[in-house]
């Protein structure tokens, strides 16, 4: 049986390093939505020394759009989008206090020595269950960005996310670490 990792937010320098690639993680508490249009105009506003709608000190932000709540339900479908169109703007987020982020694939290398440096944390979402992971979410709300419809921010309150740990705060790299460990040597 495999052990996963509870976690609450907001997260803790604690928690974050203790955190490594390949673990199972399940997240409870409240996490933000924020995609490519919202990260420009937060990222835009800190250059401007604006105050941004939301402290994202200690939070994480998940890369999703979701999808309009059916009846009876929270929210549609929230699944995870490519977390590379982020990756201009995830280093000055980080630089705000940011120690979370939930994606699908590889970033940047940039993105991933800002991280080791302000000991952030990359959580992989399951890609194709947009459906399921929305089960996971028990309060959605706009706070920021209303304009840009699936893109504005949300506040989510989560119960039992399911993520794994994608590339940890010391750089270690499940994208990396997973293809050497299968690779077929001649």
């Amino acid at each position: 049986m495999t052990n996963i990792n509870k976690v609450t937010t907001p997260l803790t320098d604690e928690v974050v390093k203790d955190l490594k690639a390949g673990d199972q993680v399940s997240i409870s508490g409240v996490i933000y939505t924020a995609r490519d249009a919202a990260h420009k105009l937060l990222t835009e506003s800190i250059k401007a020394g604006e105050e941004l709608p939301v402290n994202f000190k200690n939070q994480v932000i998940y890369y999703a759009g979701p999808t309009p709540a059916k009846p009876g339900k929270v929210i549609g479908s929230c699944g995870p989008t490519t977390s590379g169109r982020m990756d201009a703007y995830s280093p000055i987020m980080m630089e705000q206090g940011l120690k979370g982020m939930i994606g699908k694939g590889p970033r940047s290398r940039e993105v991933i020595e800002s991280m080791i440096a302000n000991n952030v944390v990359y959580f992989a979402a399951i890609g194709g269950a947009a459906a399921l992971i929305a089960d996971s979410v028990k309060e959605a709300e706009v706070v920021a960005f209303d304009e840009l419809g699936p893109e504005a921010i949300r506040r989510l309150v989560v119960e039992d996310y399911p993520c794994i740990v994608a590339i940890d705060s010391e750089g270690n790299n499940l994208y990396e670490l997973g293809v050497q460990q299968y690779k077929v040597v001649d």
